[in-house]
């Protein structure tokens, strides 16, 4: 038995027609709502969001920013990554507008520590040869980084702020499952990081990340380890990159696992967490898969009630998430519902001669 296997409104002028205007130029200037035209997109432009464009540019060097080493995508491959990167790249677009709207700022001195983060323990050589490879800047990586802190403070104000938990709450909860708090037996709460080395189908984190190969396998587990190094919070890179379905959405908690059921575990497995102390993650490879195990607690049989901090935390937590799901679900469609959105791209593809997709599409490291 096994333990079960980093979002991605211009303002228009009204209009000041006089009344002795032409109705041919009035109707010329104005839509059916009386509001001003919308400027045409350039040819450059992949997506309009409230009359902002997100051009083929910028999704390339967001593309190059994601794309696994060595990889060598198909065109329909490459393109269909990048109409997904073009979904996530608009949901950007509206919530960095939304900052804007609700004063929310990234000051310098966060974006250069977090800018540092990213190059830290990698020599500069090495660091300037990957940008190189992927024809990338040293700006662009930092523009790609502010945009992705800009989504995160908003949704911190607008998501995670808001998604508080009563005492009620938890009483409640706790008293419609006690059952879950009598441990029978000798038992130790794990959470998981899981990365695998083939495609995986129905992927459900967060990031959409996937590893496809023993290599990029390999590659995703040591940066995972080095972000838990710099001290990225375990359920986070859960959420935004294990591979395990189920326990992904949860920030890999797998509960409590009881001794018998551990012992059953494959011997590497078992005996990275035995010889674990409570806080500590250990990383363990079966097969060309990897598992980043977290010890969270080991517990003793018996009753636990809220007067334990870990039961009335753990409680705390699985209650937040929840909410903090559904309401970053709720916030971000009613988001997109708000602006308007023209996938000028994704209309190409579909009215494409066959055979033509080649003309659409930049070319970028690794394709063919």
């Amino acid at each position: 038995m096994s333990l079960t296997r980093v979002v991605r409104r211009a303002v228009t002028a009204r209009a000041v027609v006089a009344g002795t205007l032409p109705l041919t130029l009035l109707a010329a200037a104005c839509n059916r709502s009386g509001t001003p035209a919308a400027p045409a997109p350039s040819a450059n432009a992949w997506a309009m969001v409230d009359g902002r464009e997100i051009t083929a540019d910028a999704v390339e060097k967001a593309y190059r920013r994601n794309l696994p080493p060595d990889a060598a995508p198909s065109l329909e491959e490459a393109m269909n990554a990048k109409l997904n990167l073009l979904n996530e790249m608009i949901v950007q677009d509206i919530l960095i507008a939304k900052a804007a709207a609700l004063k929310i700022e990234l000051p310098e001195a966060e974006l250069n520590t977090a800018f540092d983060g990213v190059k830290k323990d990698v020599p500069d050589a090495t660091f300037q040869q990957e940008l190189s490879r992927r024809q990338l800047t040293p700006a662009d990586l930092r523009e790609g980084l502010r945009r992705e802190m800009l989504v995160q403070k908003v949704l911190e104000k607008e998501v995670i702020a808001k998604a508080s938990i009563s005492d009620q709450e938890i009483a409640d909860f706790y008293n419609a499952n006690k059952a879950q708090f009598n441990l029978p037996e000798e038992s130790y709460h794990l959470a998981q990081i899981v990365v695998t080395p083939v495609p995986d189908q129905g992927l459900n984190n967060r990031a959409g990340n996937d590893a496809t190969n023993p290599q990029q396998a390999a590659q995703k587990a040591q940066m995972l380890m080095e972000r838990l190094k710099a001290g990225a919070p375990f359920a986070d890179l859960a959420r935004d990159f294990s591979e395990d379905t189920q326990s992904a959405p949860r920030g890999g908690d797998l509960g409590y696992v009881p001794m018998s059921a551990l012992k059953q575990a494959p011997p590497a497995l078992r005996d990275s967490v035995l010889k674990s102390s409570a806080g500590t993650v250990s990383a363990v490879s079966i097969g060309g898969a990897h598992s980043l195990v977290l010890v969270v607690s080991k517990e003793q049989a018996g009753q636990r009630d809220l007067t334990n901090t870990e039961v009335r935390d753990g409680i705390t937590t699985q209650l937040r998430t929840r909410k903090e799901a559904l309401m970053r679900t709720a916030y971000l469609s009613a988001a997109r519902s708000e602006a308007e959105v023209k996938n000028l791209i994704a209309r190409k593809v579909l009215d494409a001669p066959a055979g033509q997709l080649p003309g659409l599409l930049p070319k970028a490291p690794g394709t063919p």
